[in-house]
């Protein structure tokens, strides 16, 4: 390998080398494999010469290292099983079994899955609404200084920002609140892989101790590849790198790794042109949709002036339809059936449209004139009664808990007022309106049931409409007796 060969380099000139594979992976390289043996050319296991992921000290980790210098934290590791396998790693990392953590009700379904396998005690921060476009707001730093101040032995926050709709919080009030209280920050970044370091919504930046990217979300990189940073000293990075060990593959991808390197290395080259572009086309894309009367594009400067948000991502492409004739659904699928322009998501009042740095213009182009085009064909109608989204339940057991527990599957009527045994939510965009160990209220079922009316897809009720619940609270699974709830 010579000086500054990237790893898709090292591993096409060790491909076409004269030695011969006695050693995994099957496939041997051979063009014999069938219609998928073009892309086994470079496909390799931890031979000599291309080092260890759980152990890089050559080629693996200079890329890293430039991933490091491009994001300008203290350390960076590839993730080769997503953002997942990194938000896992970094809550087991900072935590203990039963401890305490304080998270945003919104965050990603990984979140919950780490407070399972530690059995934490969950205390939530719960995101308000902007009622202009029916979607969480961002996360305001006195919110969780009250919150810590209020659960003191939370050992760590984790937020969401950018949300999946764009929406970034106000991070380095936040990291302040956290710190001064001596709590861990960890910031789900993985729709901002695209902040870098000189980028004012950076989490990394802005002083979140762990950092999470996906790099297949906003740039490009293969799916299932991730970023996992750490900032400071605040993190016990040995134990985090023993999670890590523990919950990736001791087989990683080199094809997966090699489309990470490649992504910072074109980063490093044509970001800065690619991302004005992006910007001009951004511009050409909001002038054009300016007189829409009845489609709402979302910007930060048309929400309400009490809103937490910081600031709002250009590339999510928020398309609201609230007051009109259509849903978000509707609107969906005319783009997807009659433009063919396919969207990343659909929900109730809105759409949401996801744009990076590698859309050309023609891309915005077609999206605004097909929403010029629709808008003229829509009407208002008085207003839908608005999904909630944050319905409060009462947390009767852990996660943990409720997870191991005994169940039964029971119709939504019958569920009333007993403890859930799964995550009750409508996707999108995956936000619990019940999570496991909470007991479900009227208000949780009416929603559950106005979801399922509106045509939204909720995980955790089967086809038949039935959920699980817990069969029975033994006495002996609470953590304190004399005080059940928490």
């Amino acid at each position: 390998m010579s000086a500054g060969e990237s790893l898709y380099q090292a591993l096409s000139a060790y491909g076409e080398s004269g030695f011969y594979p006695c050693h995994m992976p099957g496939h041997k390289r051979s063009p014999l494999c069938g219609e998928m043996a073009d892309f086994y050319r470079i496909d390799i296991t931890e031979i000599e010469g291309f080092d260890n992921l759980h152990q890089a000290e050559g080629i693996l980790l200079e890329a890293q290292d430039r991933a490091n210098r491009l994001y300008g934290a203290d350390e960076t590791f590839f993730l080769v099983n997503g953002s997942t396998c990194g938000v896992l790693a970094a809550v087991l990392a900072v935590t203990k079994p039963g401890d305490e953590i304080l998270m945003a009700r919104n965050c990603h379904k990984s979140v919950y899955h780490a407070a399972i396998l530690q059995g934490l005690r969950v205390r939530y921060c719960q995101p308000a609404m902007i009622g202009e476009y029916d979607i969480c707001d961002g996360v305001r730093p006195e919110q969780i200084g009250q919150l810590l101040d209020q659960y003191p032995d939370c050992r760590a926050v984790v937020i969401t920002s950018p949300t999946y709709e764009g929406i970034i919080s106000d991070v380095a009030g936040i990291a302040e609140a956290v710190h001064r209280r001596g709590k861990i920050l960890i910031v789900d970044e993985a729709h901002g892989a695209h902040f870098f370091s000189t980028s004012e919504g950076s989490a990394v930046a802005q002083g979140a101790d762990l950092v999470i990217h996906s790099l297949h979300k906003t740039l490009p990189s293969m799916t299932q590849t991730a970023l996992l940073h750490v900032i400071g000293s605040r993190v016990d990075r040995t134990r985090l790198r023993r999670y890590l060990s523990m919950l990736q593959s001791s087989s990683p991808s080199y094809v997966l790794m090699a489309s990470m390197d490649s992504c910072v290395r074109f980063i490093e080259k044509h970001g800065r042109e690619r991302f004005a572009a992006m910007r001009q086309y951004y511009a050409a894309f909001c002038k054009k949709t300016e007189n829409l009367q009845h489609i709402r594009i979302g910007k930060m400067t048309e929400v309400s002036k009490n809103c937490a948000l910081e600031d709002w991502d250009i590339g999510k492409i928020v398309i609201s339809v609230k007051g009109t004739n259509m849903t978000g659904k509707e609107l969906s699928n005319v783009l997807r059936e009659k433009y063919h322009l396919e969207l990343e998501m659909a929900a109730q009042t809105y759409a949401l449209a996801m744009m990076t740095l590698m859309d050309e213009e023609h891309g915005w182009q077609r999206l605004a004139d097909a929403l010029v085009e629709i808008d003229g064909r829509i009407e208002e109608k008085p207003e839908r009664t608005a999904l909630k989204r944050t319905v409060f339940c009462e947390a009767e057991l852990t996660m943990a808990e409720a997870f191991h527990s005994p169940r039964e599957e029971l119709s939504l009527e019958d569920a009333s007022d007993r403890v859930s045994a799964d995550f009750i939510m409508p996707y999108p965009p995956g936000i619990p309106l019940v999570a496991p160990g909470e007991r479900i209220n009227k208000e949780a079922l009416k929603e559950i049931k106005a979801c399922l009316e509106t045509g939204l897809s909720v995980q955790g009720v089967s086809l038949e409409g039935r959920i699980g619940v817990v069969v029975e609270i033994p006495e002996k699974m609470w953590h304190d007796k004399s005080e059940k709830k928490f």
